[in-house]
């Protein structure tokens, strides 16, 4: 198999499966090997925010010189971001090569599978053959079912926050999707929590103790913010001082809280890690996408806000880095998201939107749609057939009437955006 003969096999995999369990993922596993069972993992679970603790913990213990594996979803720019060794993606060769190895394994156990599943497999595979000390591992839905729950006793389980999304299938209360998010907590093993509702709580802590789990909910008394800049965010928590964070976003205050917390608890469980790095993985980790700033001038911001929470956290870091300040809005997403409730509280921000259909995705919202939605809601709106007209109407307004430009929705829209708006920024230049 070639590079992209591997990626086209794992996009064709069924994108669903009827019966949801973990059956077919042993068995997978089992034809492989069970490479999983000779790993030492982090769980991480949550509404929001999986992927930024993921990125800040990875960065953490790669700067204190473990040798990390990360499995994260979606990817931004390239497949291979999925599966990172060392903070670095999968070379093309080994993701070729074990994706034969994973096809061949389906072949002989005759089930039908989704793609997840057989990513998660090369997951495993990759980090066993590059001899990973610890691999951080990102839950891709819920808990209970999800394919990486096939692992048996983690260093640590992280549950960031809960709040509805993917109601259908987790759930239409916040206590069903808290008891399948809880599935990740295993017999023994302590898990950290986020925080939230109290309900929510009420609901880990029961599971956690069934499971006769250790369960560490943040102490927020902890933590002090000293500033939050376009730049960095800088703050305090227990003993150490002036740390500085280099994502950006109020949801990241949250996140970082989880981090500080898990690697308390990680030090418990005999992963050594000194405040230096600590200091260095938290200054130079990446995670794009969320709350990333991709210009100066005009200012524009990219956020994967994709429900009502990120929305939520979105308007929260607008009112701290733009106070008092309305903005344009470059935005495209799937139809299957809570788009009108982000809207309706897009309002008080908002000047006016860029509506564009996310491309080659058959899941997108129509942008003539969408725009309809945003005019319902007394936001003036204008729909674009292709993401560069959008892109560049949208950065000649912000540039004439000198507002910031933050482009949300899909996570998928991040790539031909991005793209979109360098080539238009140099043809404005």
């Amino acid at each position: 198999m070639t590079c992209e003969e591997a990626i086209n096999y794992i996009h064709s995999a069924s994108h669903s499966v009827a019966k949801p369990g973990l059956e077919r993922m042993r068995a997978l596993l089992a034809a492989l090997g069970d490479p999983q069972d000779s790993l030492r993992f982090i769980h991480v679970a949550g509404t929001n925010g999986k992927g930024s603790v993921c990125a800040m913990l990875d960065s953490i213990l790669c700067a204190a010189g473990y040798r990390t594996g990360r499995y994260t979803s979606p990817f931004i720019r390239v497949f291979n971001e999925r599966i990172c060794i060392g903070g670095e993606p999968i070379g093309d060769a080994l993701l070729a090569e074990l994706t034969e190895e994973v096809k061949a394994a389906v072949d002989r156990t005759e089930n039908v599978y989704c793609e997840f599943e057989l990513i998660t497999a090369i997951g495993f595979l990759a980090f066993v053959r590059e001899s990973v000390d610890v691999v951080v591992l990102e839950v891709g839905l819920g808990g209970r079912f999800d394919p990486t729950n096939v692992i048996k006793a983690p260093l640590l389980s992280i549950i960031t926050g809960i709040d509805f999304d993917h109601t259908q299938l987790l759930g239409n209360t916040l206590q069903k999707i808290a008891a399948e998010k809880a599935g990740i907590i295993k017999e023994g093993c302590p898990c950290v929590y986020g925080g939230g509702k109290a309900s929510v709580g009420r609901i880990l802590s029961l599971i956690a103790t069934q499971r006769n789990a250790p369960l560490c909910a943040v102490d927020h008394r902890k933590f002090n913010l000293r500033s939050m800049t376009l730049e960095e965010t800088c703050f305090d928590f227990g003993e150490l001082e002036e740390l500085r964070l280099g994502l950006l976003g109020s949801h990241q205050i949250t996140n970082v809280q989880t981090v500080m917390t898990a690697l308390e608890v990680l030090a418990t469980r005999g992963l050594e890690i000194g405040e230096n790095a600590i200091r260095r993985g938290l200054a130079t980790v990446k995670w794009p996408a969320r709350f990333e700033k991709l210009n100066d001038s005009p200012m524009v911001i990219y956020d994967g806000a994709h429900n009502p929470q990120g929305v939520r956290a979105l308007i929260k870091s607008l009112d701290i880095y733009f106070p008092e300040q309305t903005v344009n809005i470059l935005t495209g997403v799937m139809a299957d998201k809570d788009y009108g409730e982000m809207v309706e509280m897009l309002k008080p921000v908002a000047e006016h939107a860029f509506v564009v259909t996310p491309p080659e995705n058959p899941r997108a919202l129509d942008a003539k749609e969408y725009a309809s939605i945003f005019e319902r809601n007394r936001i003036s709106a204008d729909a674009y057939g292709s993401l560069a007209e959008g892109v560049r109407a949208a950065l000649e307004d912000c540039k004439r009437r000198e507002v910031p430009l933050v482009c949300l929705g899909s996570l998928y829209l991040y790539r031909p955006l991005t793209d979109a708006i360098g080539q238009a920024l140099k043809e404005m230049s």
